[in-house]
């Protein structure tokens, strides 16, 4: 007798099952070649950068003609370009897969290849996003709007470098947290729309309220530096300002000041505070769980 196949359902998942399969989305991610990893993590960086590029855009100029938060706001919504073009075409983004801690924890992933994981999609974020701004630089799009957008990323920029240890930590922590928690809700979408509707408010948050990211960084510090070092002098003469306004930005600072303690935050953030937080709340074995199977491997023994 024949029988229909089930449909498909199109509920999302609910928490326990987002966390089974972060589980197991985390163990695929760790087990993937180093050479596919490191392309898919170099795409990450790009797409990253794109949001970045976006976001520097469409907030130029919009100081004095905007109120404080509407400019973050839209900086906010486009910035969410560069995590939509992550999870939904596909790619290895270093603050996402902070979430193989849930792996990691329940003992379906090595300390090594987690932290094997990290570094290389660390690096080949680096490269994608480095990559990205040079581009950028080289486009000349910075001497867009009379040199506007130029002077909005050396603002941006300089305002990073400028953060004092302990607030760009706080700032990385708080930022990566609403990061993993959208890639957390995209673990109960069933489709693309749902994705992207997960993902706009957590990012466009994070964004607004000023937070960290360091693979957002690694564009947005490094695009004002070439700008700092290569522009001609018809752009200063646009902007009014002069390579020495901008004295905190330097390779130093980025790396020292901004980028060393936003990654440490966004790990807490990310690891800590979303992935082990669900794991302990959903994939933990439970006590009772846990003496139950000692009991029945006791009783078997000796038998």
């Amino acid at each position: 007798m024949n029988q229909n196949p089930p449909v498909p359902s199109l509920d999302a998942l609910i928490p326990a099952e987002m966390a089974k399969k972060a589980e197991n989305v985390g163990v695929a991610k760790a087990n993937l070649g180093p050479y596919r990893m490191f392309a898919l993590a170099v795409l990450a960086g790009a797409f990253i950068a794109m949001g970045a590029v976006f976001m520097t855009t469409v907030t130029t100029g919009a100081a004095g003609e905007l109120t404080f938060g509407v400019t973050k706001l839209l900086g906010g919504v486009s910035f969410c370009l560069g995590l939509i073009l992550v999870v939904v075409a596909g790619a290895e983004l270093f603050t996402g897969n902070n979430l193989i801690v849930m792996a990691w924890a329940g003992g379906k992933v090595s300390t090594t290849l987690l932290l094997r994981n990290w570094i290389i999609v660390y690096l080949g974020n680096f490269v994608g996003a480095i990559l990205t701004a040079f581009g950028m630089y080289l486009s000349g799009q910075f001497m867009f709007s009379n040199g506007a957008v130029g002077l909005n990323a050396l603002n941006i920029a300089g305002a990073k470098t400028g953060l004092a240890f302990v607030p760009a930590l706080v700032l990385g922590i708080f930022c990566n947290a609403l990061v993993c928690l959208a890639v957390w809700l995209c673990m109960g979408a069933r489709s693309t729309i749902d994705k992207i509707a997960a993902i706009i408010f957590p990012i466009s948050a994070f964004v607004a309220a000023g937070f960290e990211h360091s693979i957002a960084n690694m564009y947005f510090i490094p695009v004002a530096l070439f700008i700092k070092a290569g522009a001609p002098d018809s752009f200063w003469t646009a902007i009014g300002k002069t390579p020495a306004d901008y004295g905190t930005i330097t390779w130093g600072n980025f790396f020292v000041v901004n980028l060393l303690p936003v990654t440490i935050g966004n790990i807490i953030g990310g690891a800590l505070m979303v992935g082990l937080a669900y794991w302990f709340i959903y994939l933990r074995p439970s006590w009772t769980g846990r003496k139950e199977k000692d009991k029945s491997e006791s009783t078997l023994k000796k038998a």
